[in-house]
């Protein structure tokens, strides 16, 4: 039988929904909206009105009257603000339609952590109806990163793929195209962040905002206490909590790591466990081919090394982390009968 495939001028679109970013893939034109989470309300008197999101909302964070208030509206992954993520969806999908194709609801593939409850999946796909979806579709993020990832899911081999985003670490074992194992740790590249301010705290008294942290961990993060290559130092600026004045101080990569060993750390026996947890030939089978790492958190530095160190198998990652689940998701659109078991139910 003949597949059914989606046409190049298709307004169907698959969405990588993430706790930081969300980006956003249309059939026949490629990855369209790659975006913060972010979404800028007017609050008031019984009502509130959506001025921005995406980048415009996130330009503001930290910078708004208290009239304004700019909202991350998925936490860990989840949906936590269901107005604000319809109202983003929304806007997003609007800015998909170039064409008069675009007076036809779409048809969305839409990710959610492998450890979402069938409550939080089920406010995924109802706030993706309510945004402009025609029919609705489900994949757990780490599924959908193995197959964007280019892994040989249908060979008869047991495959891994760690999905680190902001919000979770997500985990899927496949093989002859099926789901062997899928699981979530709450705990990923936002647990960084805060490991970075809890650090600054507590050893140098300074507090710093959640973007100074996030830009710190980009700078200058490494999962490694070794010389790794990185700029030897990076200045830092934010308020002394002994007496409220401004106060600089310099950080190296080392220190970074320090700070991060906790939640890599947290990771690695996360990653343990699911692999002792596997029957043994697919066990085998990794710890021969190694594992995928996928997600922005792969993009820390010598954070593959360092998983390798703790875990004792070796860790890859993938050419584009970043966009290996919406890959993936866009995969399984176009040949949705095909994969159509990888799917889950909402």
């Amino acid at each position: 039988m003949r597949l059914p495939t989606i046409s190049p001028f298709s307004e169907d679109i698959a969405i990588d929904l993430g706790t930081v970013n969300t980006i956003v893939h249309v059939m026949g034109r490629g990855v369209v909206i790659d975006e913060p989470s972010v979404v800028a309300v007017r609050t008031g008197p019984g009502h509130r009105q959506v001025l921005a999101v995406g980048h415009e909302a996130h330009q503001m964070l930290g910078r708004t009257p208290g009239s304004i208030e700019t909202i991350r509206p998925l936490r860990d992954g989840v949906i936590a603000d269901f107005v604000a993520t319809e109202e983003m969806l929304r806007q997003f999908i609007r800015r998909t339609r170039t064409t008069f194709l675009g007076l036809r609801r779409p048809r969305i593939l839409i990710c959610v952590p492998a450890g979402a409850t069938p409550v939080e999946r089920r406010a995924v796909y109802e706030t993706a109806v309510q945004a402009g979806g025609r029919k609705v579709y489900i994949v757990e993020e780490p599924v959908a990163a193995a197959l964007g990832a280019g892994l040989p899911i249908d060979e008869p081999v047991g495959s891994m793929a760690v999905d680190i985003g902001g919000g979770t670490t997500d985990i899927a074992v496949l093989s002859l195209g099926g789901v062997i194992e899928a699981r979530s740790l709450r705990i990923a590249g936002n647990a960084m962040d805060e490991a970075i301010i809890r650090y600054i705290r507590r050893e140098h008294q300074l507090l710093i905002s959640e973007s100074n942290a996030e830009r710190i961990k980009i700078e200058a993060g490494s999962a490694s206490q070794q010389m790794n290559g990185l700029a030897s130092e990076i200045h830092i600026r934010g308020r002394d909590l002994r007496n409220g004045k401004p106060k600089s101080t310099v950080l190296s990569p080392q220190h970074i790591a320090e700070a991060l060993n906790e939640p890599v750390e947290a990771m690695a026996e996360f990653i343990e466990r699911a692999l002792e947890e596997l029957p043994p030939q697919v066990s085998n089978d990794i710890c021969d081919r190694g594992i995928m790492l996928t997600g922005g958190g792969a993009l820390l530095h010598k954070l593959d090394q360092e998983l390798a160190k703790r875990v004792g198998v070796p860790f890859i990652v993938s050419d584009n982390p970043l966009h290996c689940v919406v890959r993936g998701s866009a995969m399984l659109l176009e040949n949705i009968a095909a994969r159509e078991h990888l799917l889950i139910r909402p």
